[in-house]
């Protein structure tokens, strides 16, 4: 059933694979394993953070992999402690240097931390990135509207991307539609719900699964991708991996896209980032 992973045009008119792959809460000591097994399997679409202690072993799996650094598209983000200017361009020579990598194709503001205030000051960092050409591209994460209602007030350059909670219980409607209006991209962070929301039991789900000949969650991935959206499941088996990869070939219909809409109970499961986190 597979086939080519899609390409989403950014603003930045960079283009980065629809489908990728994340190693948030992937132990770093099995980092590289997972990783080297993910490139094999054909994901060519990375994300990983400072925060996530595995930067190192994202770099020593992409140097192992033998495929080309530039068929990979690779995100970091800046840990939610050095969001002072002073203190961005430290972080980001250091995750280069943990990844042994000259740019990054995507790097992001993890958090906004909005009650510490400096989320605008970081950004204008970002922007000397992305013209000294160490980042191809600049975005956030875990964004609401009023924090980028004032990055778009107060700074340059419209983030490529806002990386967010996403799936089928929490949707996100309203940011969505901030983010089409202005040429950002949404990206789903926890797409299949980090097991916390039983979606692959869901008589809906099911039923279009078995409509499919697919398992469940290569339904909600194509839930996603079929709404436009960017999507970083994770997983540490290779199998899953190829599972969650092989979700091109089909397509929900109006009906299945209908019912998985219809399971939002706008409830999150992490962190919400109108506090800091």
């Amino acid at each position: 059933m597979t086939s080519a992973v899609s390409q989403i045009e950014l603003n930045s008119s960079v283009s980065i694979p629809q489908l990728g792959f994340g190693v948030f809460l992937v132990d770093p000591a099995d980092t590289q394993r997972v990783v080297e097994d993910a490139l094999a399997v054909g994901y060519r679409h990375l994300d990983t953070a400072t925060g996530y202690n595995n930067e190192a072993e994202v770099g020593a799996a992409i140097r192992a992999s033998g495929v080309p650094r530039e068929d990979i598209f690779l995100t970091t983000k800046l840990r939610n402690d050095h969001h002072k200017a002073r203190d961005v361009e430290g972080a980001f020579s250091r995750s280069l240097d943990a990844l042994e990598l000259d740019y990054l194709d995507l790097y992001l503001i993890h958090w906004p931390m909005p009650a510490n205030g400096f989320y605008v000051e970081t950004w204008r960092a970002f922007e000397t990135f992305l013209a000294d050409g160490r980042a191809k591209s600049i975005g956030v994460s875990n964004f609401l509207v009023p924090h980028l209602e004032k990055l778009l007030a107060e700074t340059d350059i419209v983030p490529v991307v806002n990386q967010v909670e996403l799936h089928p219980i929490f949707q996100q409607r309203k940011l969505r539609e901030f983010h089409a209006k202005h040429g950002i991209r949404t990206e789903a962070w926890g797409p299949l719900g980090q097991g916390k929301y039983d979606l692959f039991g869901m008589p809906t789900i099911q039923a279009a699964a078995k409509a499919h000949d697919v398992q469940p969650a290569q339904v909600v991935l194509r839930w996603h991708l079929q709404t436009g959206t960017i999507v970083i499941p994770k997983s540490n088996s290779r199998e899953r991996m190829a599972q969650n990869l092989d979700v091109f070939g089909f397509e929900l219909n109006l009906d299945e896209m209908a019912v998985i809409d219809a399971l939002d109970e706008n409830r999150r499961m992490g962190g919400n980032p109108a506090e800091n986190n």
